[in-house]
This record gives C-alpha cells, sequence and structure tokens, in this order.
C-alpha cells in the first residue's frame, strides 16, 4: 500500500484520489514532463506512445488569454500522423490546485472518446502543480 502526502495544508482534507507527490512520480512524469511547464502559464503536452511504450511524440500547445488551453487540430494531426497506440494528455495548473475542473473533466471525455474511435488509448491525463500531479487514471476517471 502506498501512502501519499497530503496536498493540502495541516488539517486540511486529505489530498484526492489520483495525486502523486512530486517526490513519488515515476520518472516519465518527473523528468520528461514536469520540466516542460512554466509556474506562470498553462502549457498542455500530448504524449504519443507505440505498442511498446516508446515515446513518438510530444505536442505542446500554449494556453490562451484567458490562462485556458486549447487543444488545436495541428497538434492532433501531429500526434496522430506518427500512428501512436496510446496518448498521454498533460498540462499544469500554476494555481497549484492538482484537482481537475469541469473543463480538464469534459476536455479528458472528449479526447477519450475521439481516440477511441481511431483505435487509440488515452492512458492518461495529468495535471502538475508544485506539489506533484494528479493522475486521471489513478483517480479512476479514464
Amino acid at each position: 500500500m502506498t501512502r501519499y502526502q497530503p496536498i493540502e495544508a495541516p488539517g486540511a482534507a486529505p489530498a484526492s484520489p489520483g495525486f502523486v507527490p512530486r517526490d513519488e512520480e515515476e520518472e516519465f512524469a518527473r523528468l520528461l514532463l514536469r520540466p516542460c511547464f512554466p509556474t506562470d502559464s498553462e502549457i498542455l503536452l500530448i504524449a504519443g506512445f507505440d505498442p511498446f511504450d516508446r515515446l513518438l511524440c510530444l505536442e505542446c500547445a500554449e494556453g490562451d488569454r484567458t490562462g485556458r488551453c486549447v487543444i488545436p487540430p495541428h497538434i492532433w494531426r501531429a500526434a496522430l500522423a506518427t500512428g501512436p497506440a496510446q496518448i498521454v494528455m498533460a498540462h499544469n495548473h500554476p494555481s497549484g490546485i492538482a484537482r481537475p475542473s469541469d473543463a480538464d473533466l469534459t476536455t479528458t471525455r472528449e479526447s477519450a472518446r475521439f481516440l477511441a474511435l481511431l483505435g487509440v488509448t488515452l492512458s492518461d491525463h495529468l495535471i502538475f502543480t508544485a506539489e506533484g500531479h494528479f493522475s486521471f487514471w489513478r483517480a479512476g476517471l479514464l
């Protein structure tokens, strides 16, 4: 059994299921994804993998003036052109709140359905903060 440290202040509610503290992150999250995220603006990454979990592509979409990330069609085209078997989405929350927003939940559901039509699996959607990251897969939301 893995014990997770809370992301909230002492005495607050415990961390939500799906949260992975920074010091317990897997190498993929810690070494490949985390360095791509600035602390002051939201960035979204799409990583494509072949059936043997080899990285095929890493596409980046920057947030707009509202700070929200939109996945433009050219990002999906570039990622899907590599023929991935699975996709991992990841973005950061500069606010420091690791919980998914309603927009995050909707985008994840729609992306999973879209990719499934193409025979591609959405393996996870990660939300990074300074303290760690939230995993939709670990939280049972995928």
